[in-house]
């Protein structure tokens, strides 16, 4: 046990959750900056990629979509932020500690104790999509694809921000690039930085791939659909190595983590299926956009 403990790699003691201390009981936190980057950062690659005009256009399309344009954006990001704040705090509840909080409803409130689940602030996104959608009069898969797209840059710096806050951590281990976490003295796996890599990276950069060189966004629900897989079956994976929170082990042999993206990756696979045998659309701008889509790709 001795020899796991000095193979492993001891978590750095510069680093913790306070990105900028402030006088008195507040401070910034490298979580709420994941979160704010995060969103700013999708809303930016959404706009660019709404704005470029090459990756929308189809030879073989006959009928043509709406493509969102800066304002419908700017507004899908505020919803958005509701979406993931309201559903994260509901779906965490609901889905991990209802007990808990029926006990004590006061515990509803207090979110600087922690609490967010990320299917939960999924559904809340998929809310704001169908409700943006709708206002707007937007496709709904096409609002879908943009969200999708996006999502992977939020999603990869949460998690990092998990591991600067060490929570979430992975089961124990005797890999060499195991970490102590606080108030452990056991190697465990860094399941954090696996799920930032492959729910962040990893998702970005295949869907960056499909939008910009197979025009995938030309099908309204592609990328919408292998965001699904990815993340379902990324999520799933990393489960076997991430420790579950005590008395929230699982469904049997499934994590909760495992039993809740088991329909992501259904749905997704589905979603693909169905977009792939849907014709191409051209792309239609709003008549009061204000700016003129980029031409190169």
């Amino acid at each position: 046990m001795t020899l796991e403990i000095i193979q492993a790699i001891p978590f750095p003691t510069w680093l913790n959750e306070t990105a900028i201390p402030l006088p008195g009981p507040f401070s910034v936190k490298w979580y709420g900056i994941a979160y704010i980057v995060g969103l700013f950062g999708a809303y930016y690659y959404a706009r660019r990629t709404s704005a470029n005009q090459a990756i929308w256009q189809a030879a073989d399309a006959k009928t043509s979509a709406l493509v969102p344009n800066k304002t419908m954006l700017e507004d899908f990001m505020f919803f958005c932020l509701l979406g993931i704040i309201i559903g994260g705090r509901i779906g965490y509840i609901v889905l991990y500690d209802l007990g808990t909080y029926i006990s004590d409803p006061i515990r509803i409130f207090k979110v600087w104790q922690g609490g967010m689940s990320f299917h939960g602030g999924f559904l809340g996104v998929v809310v704001a999509t169908i409700y943006l959608a709708r206002s707007r009069k937007l496709p709904l898969m096409r609002m879908a694809d943009m969200a999708a797209i996006s999502a992977p840059i939020g999603i990869g710096l949460v998690r990092l921000a998990n591991f600067v806050n060490q929570e979430l951590y992975g089961r124990v281990t005797d890999v060499p690039w195991g970490f102590i976490f606080k108030d452990n003295w056991q190697a465990r796996h860094p399941s954090q930085l696996y799920e930032a890599f492959l729910e962040g990276v990893v998702i970005f950069c295949v869907l960056w791939l499909a939008t910009r060189k197979f025009k995938i966004l030309t099908k309204p629900g592609i990328a919408t659909g292998l965001f699904l897989v990815m993340y379902g079956m990324f999520r799933f994976l990393v489960e076997f190595v991430r420790e579950p929170d005590v008395g929230r082990e699982g469904f049997g042999v499934l994590t909760r983590g495992q039993a809740y993206s088991l329909p992501m990756l259904i749905i997704g696979v589905l979603v693909v299926v169905w977009a792939m045998k849907r014709s191409a659309l051209k792309p239609e701008w709003p008549k009061d956009a204000d700016e003129k889509p980029a031409k190169k790709a």
